[in-house]
């Protein structure tokens, strides 16, 4: 519970703090974002806070429209009149679609929940004050900026003390196993996050899905899983172990050679006969290979005092070059041609 009071962090939440008491002792109007999960705007109007969006939180537009006090024909109708603007309140008003004090609670309920959702999530930097100012569906009168974030941090301390305390953009339960007759008697609220639970939505994307409030999903979400009504999927069951078998030693044995290796003998008069060299098949020359682990021949043993067998002597004429060139080449050699360069008269030499 602790982790969740304090997801935000001191260092963040000191940090939008500090920023927004400046804001309002400047009496500054503008907008000053803040970088972070999710991260959001406050627009401030003479340092007070009079609109807050944030990714985190649905904003007026979507409370009215996911909640069905207006459709989406009666919104884009409403945009294409004359005059209108992004937030058309004063049509909403003449239509008869909400009312004054409605829309204003309205406003006032989206820039609440907006500030609780940047107060939940992880605040990294705060940039520099922007002079533009162009609110979203301003309140009328704006909030002090030290009141609004005390009251985020109010509602962060109450999830943190349920039973099953969770947060706004982590946890994303399933419905339990629980009976028909128990489902009937929950009140539409809990039917309604029965119905959007299905695991892969965050108390944020139900709060956007239904037109609800963050904190609201957030601490209806959390009471129910307390109650049983809902459950936290468990971790995904790790992978069977992969069973390798290997082979008993010994199993391996040398495959035999589809043909005999060739003899020498027969080399000799098959080459006599063709006329021209043969060389064996590779089959005959890897048979004459031992392989890994098969014992080698023994060497022949030698006497002490005997010599080694003297190397066989290639005997001249053997190659049968000199006799393939030709008489007149034959003779022709370097030491003949260096003769015959001393040979060449010079004015030196005199001859």
């Amino acid at each position: 519970m602790s982790a969740i009071r304090d997801s935000l962090g001191r260092v963040g939440y000191d940090l939008l703090s500090r920023a927004l008491s400046e804001c309002q002792g400047t009496r500054a109007t503008g907008k000053l974002r803040v970088s972070g999960k999710p991260g959001g705007v406050f627009h401030l109007r003479d340092g007070c806070v009079v609109a807050v969006e944030s990714p985190g939180a649905p904003g007026p537009e979507a409370r009215l429209l996911r909640s069905g006090r207006v459709s989406g024909e009666q919104w884009a109708e409403l945009l294409r009149e004359a005059g209108a603007t992004r937030w058309p309140q004063a049509g909403l008003i003449a239509h008869g679609y909400a009312g004054a004090a409605q829309l204003r609670v309205v406003c006032m309920m989206a820039m609440q929940d907006a500030a609780f959702a940047v107060v939940a999530g992880d605040v990294e930097a705060c940039d520099p004050l922007d002079a533009a100012f162009e609110p979203y569906a301003t309140v009328a009168l704006g909030e002090a900026p030290g009141r609004l974030l005390q009251d985020a941090a109010r509602k962060l301390a109450a999830v943190a003390a349920l039973p099953q305390p969770v947060r706004p953009d982590r946890e994303r339960p399933v419905p339990a196993d629980v009976s028909d007759e128990i489902r009937e008697q929950l009140p539409p609220s809990q039917k309604e996050l029965l119905t959007h639970a299905d695991g892969r939505r965050t108390a944020r994307d139900i709060a956007f899905a239904t037109g609800l409030g963050a904190y609201t999903v957030t601490v209806g979400m959390a009471r129910m899983l307390g109650e049983g009504l809902l459950e936290l999927p468990g971790e995904p069951a790790s992978a069977a172990p992969v069973t390798v078998r290997v082979p008993p030693a010994g199993a391996l044995r040398q495959r035999p050679s589809a043909a005999p290796a060739m003899d020498s003998t027969v080399f000799s008069a098959l080459a006599s006969a063709v006329g021209s060299e043969v060389t064996p098949a590779p089959e005959s020359r890897a048979a004459s290979v031992p392989l890994p682990g098969a014992s080698a021949p023994p060497l022949p043993r030698r006497e002490p005092g005997e010599s080694a067998p003297s190397l066989p002597r290639r005997e001249p004429g053997a190659s049968g070059i000199t006799e393939t060139l030709a008489p007149e080449r034959a003779a022709a050699s370097w030491r003949g041609f260096f003769r015959l360069r001393h040979r060449i008269w010079t004015p030196d030499s005199g001859t």
